[in-house]
């Protein structure tokens, strides 16, 4: 088997309809499209959602839940991630320098999960009970921005 001599399997391939071609072909006339209405016209395109009268199934479906339009999201690091930082001095430009964060202008959290050996001088946005006790206890300072 060479690559030119490649070819699909047997009746895997089938002639595209080419409709409009008179009755005898099967979709003369209207060419498959029915009847008057849009449906006939060219450009014709079904509401999305829309099943034909039925209720959609959307509308069918109870709603569910809320958005809490307050929601402060952050961007959260592990106090054991800190030690991934170049310097003690952990800022969001360290941070983003070592790959913990994305993005500058979200703002950042420092959870408590792990242990901390050296003394880090932290500046972020949040951070949970464990981590300030972790962080300060092993020397280290923490700053609210």
């Amino acid at each position: 088997m060479e690559l030119h001599t490649l070819k699909p399997p047997k009746g895997s391939k089938k002639p595209r309809k080419r409709v409009g071609r008179g009755t005898g072909c099967g979709t003369g006339k209207t060419s498959g499209r029915g009847h008057k209405g849009a449906g006939q016209r060219s450009g014709f395109r079904s509401k999305g959602g829309h099943e034909g009268g039925q209720m959609p199934l959307h509308r069918r479906l109870p709603k569910r839940g809320f958005t809490n339009i307050f929601r402060k999201e952050f961007q959260i690091v592990n106090i054991t991630d800190l030690a991934r930082c170049d310097s003690n001095d952990v800022t969001g430009e360290a941070l983003k320098n070592a790959g913990l964060i994305k993005k500058l202008d979200v703002p950042v959290k420092i959870l408590g999960n792990g242990n901390v050996e050296t003394a880090f001088n932290v500046k972020a946005n949040a951070f949970t009970k464990a981590a300030k006790e972790k962080i300060e206890a092993a020397g280290g300072k923490i700053e609210v921005i």
